[in-house]
């Protein structure tokens, strides 16, 4: 299954301003990288795969939010945000947001 062309279009108008824009098909989805950092991603199975960083994910964990695994392994600082999380304009904007404010501070 492909991610949904209409959530991949979302995240890239979120992040068309960014300089450094990149998207790659991954996961069975589509990811973004920022500053040659993978971001956030459009999931196969609906959804986004954000990335916040070790010490901001648990604090971000709550309905529809939850610590992302990849094979029965957890991917630390990354979660997984449901369709449901993220089906509101502002609700996609401010995961993009974070995520794009984490990758900033990896350089």
């Amino acid at each position: 299954m492909a991610a949904d062309p209409e959530l991949v279009e979302r995240i890239h108008a979120l992040l068309s301003t960014e300089p450094t824009l990149e998207t790659k098909k991954m996961f069975g989805g589509v990811g973004f990288m920022v500053d040659g950092h993978l971001t956030v991603a459009a999931m196969s199975n609906g959804g986004v795969l954000a990335r916040v960083g070790r010490e901001a994910a648990p604090g971000l964990l709550g309905p529809g939010v939850e610590q992302m695994e990849m094979q029965g392994r957890v991917m630390t600082g990354w979660l997984r945000v449901s369709p449901e999380a993220c089906e509101e304009d502002e609700e996609l904007a401010a995961w993009a947001r974070r995520c794009v404010e984490f990758v900033r501070t990896l350089d």
